[in-house]
């Protein structure tokens, strides 16, 4: 499994702060202060929707996808595409669950499913989760958050902080589900999810069984253990 997390943004300027000119008589941008109290987008509304309110928002939620994701008009409708199909194939999963955030507008979703000890095996993880985890699945309390789709300034401020709407999303997931832990697979080439991860409170594990290289092609990271 992959988390989506958004491109860098191209400017970290702050809207309507204006620059001051320092003593040489050129233009130094402010440093900027650190928010105080509540965050002023903690506002934002939290709901689960069921299967069929997810196909009938599909269209939000591939727009919302393409519009973090960056790229041009040929890039923004193959990403949509294909976060549609992917959705498609994990609402099919027993216990899928999906997250949207909402102001006005649709500002960010995050979706995934418990992990079980029984049963056919889950598609991804196996051969990666360690013993612990593996036993978290056998009673019921592990679950895979498949994505986290928010707008850029969540993975660029207050990553730390318990309002942030990524770390919202995710605690939200698990704790509906009784989970003690989350976990996720991220393609070891895609240091920018991980990043973005850790600030939000993941951890990396590496070695994650005998029969897995510390050099494959994903790392495991892990939620709440």
């Amino acid at each position: 499994m992959t988390v989506h997390v958004p491109v860098a943004p191209t400017t970290t300027e702050l809207p309507g702060r204006q620059a001051v000119p320092d003593r040489r008589g050129t233009r130094k941008p402010p440093r900027p202060r650190p928010e105080r109290g509540s965050s002023p987008r903690e506002g934002a509304r939290l709901r689960e929707l069921s299967r069929r309110q997810v196909e009938d928002r599909l269209g939000e939620l591939g727009d919302l996808y393409a519009d973090t994701s960056g790229g041009g008009p040929w890039a923004w409708n193959e990403a949509r595409g294909a976060f549609l199909r992917r959705l498609a194939a994990d609402a099919r999963r027993p216990g899928f669950s999906l997250l949207i955030a909402e102001t006005t507008v649709l500002t960010g979703c995050a979706y995934g499913f418990p992990v079980r000890g029984d049963g056919p095996w889950w598609e991804g993880f196996d051969g990666y989760l360690p013993g612990s985890l593996l036993r978290l699945a056998g009673s019921g309390r592990l679950f895979a958050v498949s994505v986290i789709l928010v707008q850029p300034w969540v993975r660029r401020q207050n990553q730390d902080r318990a309002w942030n709407l990524a770390r919202r999303l995710q605690s939200r997931l698990l704790t509906d589900h009784g989970a003690t832990a989350g976990v996720t697979l991220v393609n070891r080439s895609d240091a920018r999810t991980v990043e973005a991860l850790r600030s939000w409170g993941w951890r990396c594990i590496e070695g994650d069984t005998p029969s897995t290289s510390p050099m494959g092609p994903f790392r495991v990271l892990v939620l709440g253990t």
